[in-house]
């Protein structure tokens, strides 16, 4: 059983989003880093509470909760930061709350807090199938951005339906050409990329002067990229890189925080969520190959961890 803190909420975890961090730990790209929770893998959970830390306020035993953890939800009892934490909406499956807090968190940080997303604003955002990336199509649409996405083929229409004004096949078409058509020469304000290697030269000449990338992942596994750096300086743009994983507790309290202000109230309406497959526990192994391949529409999670 984990070792409670102060702050802690002890939850039966009743279901577990996959996230490609955990396949990355599984790995070994982590070393020996266990960013202050556990070193068993998963980053986010959805459970019961079933103890309650000296410390804690706003919660009790036997609330639902979900919530991100440092590692340790592919167990079934974690710990959980009550910062980090959230209760879930009423009548909400445990396996759609365990798709939420990494997708919505981190997307709404790279889109709002990093992004400084604005109304009528043109957003890219690439990799548009996936978890954060369902997710940044959402919350960039629900602040009146014109959002333009990268897909793959089969997910042109999944993407659409979100409330994409248009989805590039990544496989098919230069999305740089395609930016460069749809914005009259002009470029797009935002861009939010979980690829980086050959896009990012791309996605810096397809921005607009003054605009901004937000780095979120390296789906490609190259760290190497070039950077145009004549047009860096010449258009005044911004690069910023954000991953959850090695934030501090203080850092990923306050992000937790941002979430329930101003998207959880969204959750269930203009946001929607999306639950691509769900594996039990016993089958992580097949989940992990499954996000492997690529090509799911929305989250996976496990799930079945008490049978």
């Amino acid at each position: 059983m984990p070792e409670m803190r102060p702050d802690d909420l002890l939850v039966k975890v009743m279901a577990a989003g996959v996230n490609r961090a955990d396949l990355l730990q599984r790995e070994g790209v982590y070393g020996s880093q266990t960013y202050g929770d556990s070193s068993i893998l998963g980053l986010e959970v959805a459970g019961e509470v079933i103890a309650v830390g000296s410390a804690v306020s706003g919660f009790a035993i036997d609330d639902r909760v979900m919530g991100i953890v440092g590692g340790g939800a592919y167990a079934q009892y974690a710990r959980l930061d009550s910062g980090m934490a959230a209760a879930i909406p009423p009548d909400m499956p445990f396996t759609d709350a365990a798709a939420i807090m990494e997708s919505f968190v981190t997307a709404w940080e790279a889109l709002a807090n990093l992004g400084k997303i604005a109304a009528e604003e043109t957003v890219l955002v690439h990799a548009a199938a996936g978890g954060i990336g369902s997710a940044a199509v959402q919350l960039a649409k629900s602040q009146g951005a014109t959002v333009l996405a990268t897909a793959s083929g089969n997910n042109i229409g999944n993407v659409l339906a979100l409330g994409a004004d248009a989805v590039f096949d990544y496989r098919k078409v230069d999305f740089e050409a395609e930016i460069i058509d749809v914005t009259a020469s002009r470029g797009v304000d935002l861009i939010i990329d979980f690829v980086g290697g050959s896009y990012l030269a791309r996605n810096i000449r397809s921005l607009a002067p003054g605009g901004r990338l937000v780095q979120v992942g390296l789906l490609g596994r190259d760290d190497n990229a070039i950077i145009p750096l004549d047009i860096m300086l010449h258009n005044h743009l911004q690069l910023m890189g954000t991953v959850m994983k090695s934030r501090s507790r203080d850092e990923k309290r306050t992000m937790v925080r941002r979430f329930r202000d101003h998207v959880l109230p969204m959750m269930g309406k203009e946001l929607k969520l999306i639950v691509g497959a769900v594996y039990p526990l016993s089958a992580a192994s097949e989940a992990h190959r499954r996000m492997e391949v690529g090509g799911v529409f929305g989250k996976i999670v496990l799930g079945d961890f008490h049978l």
